[in-house]
């Protein structure tokens, strides 16, 4: 297990989730902690060994059946529409997405390439678009089942964004460029989907200590498309904050997600990936029912330019 939820209940009783990017770090916590309240959530991931352990922690911690497997790569054609219909139809029902998968492919604006600059687009922006598409006859036909009998329920639309995508980020204007994005579409769904129950909202993230967080390694990569991206930062930038950089030594789970001290954020440190999944989990749960369209800014009291 990655946390240890500080809430287990059953308010998410018999919901669905599907939590892209769902085995480790913020996807990971997000996804133990809508496990522990309940839901059966569906982990959509492209690393199937980290997918199906993630499942397997799951399942041995809250239960036989809170935890799945879709594993795939989520910009492949079709990918979106086969995760959402699959678990609809397995499942029986779909109560929360939460639009978390991504990566960062960093560089200065002057020397980024078109396929740089879409590749934030692709990943950030793109695969939650045809998430939404997907999710759309599927929340419009419970609605109107709904409203026939009565009843009232409401879906949780949620896109993890990152203050860069309000600030901006000097390094990563295409990751800014793409989560920005992922806001102008989380507000539109807000707009449209109000009539069907559906609330719609974002986590813009600040500096929430993740394997992105580490200095670049060969031990922590990422193949797209053929490519592969080594995650974390360059090791200028990680010596320029402070970070530790030692190629001899791998750094163990604990130390890759424990918050570390960092001046320039109100709080006075970095926040970890449980405090992220919390912030999540309200946006998810019955408790966020009246709320739509906003962005829930979860950063420590940092400012512009930290994320």
């Amino acid at each position: 297990m990655l946390i240890e939820p500080r809430l287990q209940s059953d308010l998410l009783k018999e919901k669905v989730a599907i939590v892209t990017g769902g085995s480790r770090g913020i996807g990971g916590a997000t996804s133990e902690m809508l496990a522990a309240n309940g839901a059966h959530v569906v982990i959509a991931d492209v690393d199937a060994d980290a997918a199906h352990k993630a499942v397997d922690d799951i399942n041995g911690a809250f239960g036989s059946d809170r935890a799945s497997a879709f594993v795939g790569d989520l910009l492949a054609e079709g990918a979106c529409d086969e995760l959402v219909h699959g678990t609809a139809k397995e499942r029986g029902r779909l109560d929360i997405v939460v639009n978390n998968a991504g990566y960062a492919w960093d560089g200065g604006i002057h020397s980024m390439t078109d396929e740089q600059f879409q590749a934030m687009l692709d990943i950030h922006l793109i695969v939650p678009f045809r998430i939404s598409r997907a999710c759309a006859p599927i929340f419009r036909t419970a609605a109107e089942k709904e409203d026939a009998s009565g009843e009232a329920d409401y879906r949780k639309m949620i896109m993890v964004s990152s203050m860069a995508g309000q600030w901006g980020l000097m390094g990563a204007g295409n990751y800014a460029s793409a989560k920005a994005g992922m806001l102008g579409l989380m507000r539109t769904l807000a707009q449209e989907w109000g009539r069907f129950r559906v609330n719609s909202n974002a986590v813009a993230f600040g500096v929430i200590q993740t394997r992105f967080g580490q200095p670049q390694s060969e031990d922590e990569v990422i193949e797209v498309d053929g490519r592969k991206i080594k995650v974390g930062m360059p090791h200028k930038q990680a010596a320029r904050m402070g970070v530790k950089v030692n190629p001899d030594h791998k750094p163990t789970q604990e130390e890759i997600y424990a918050t570390k001290p960092n001046p320039m954020i109100t709080l006075g440190r970095s926040g970890s990936i449980r405090e992220a999944a919390e912030s999540i989990f309200w946006l998810a749960s019955p408790l966020s029912d009246y709320v739509t369209g906003q962005v829930l800014t979860v950063s420590g009291g940092a400012r512009g330019g930290m994320s």
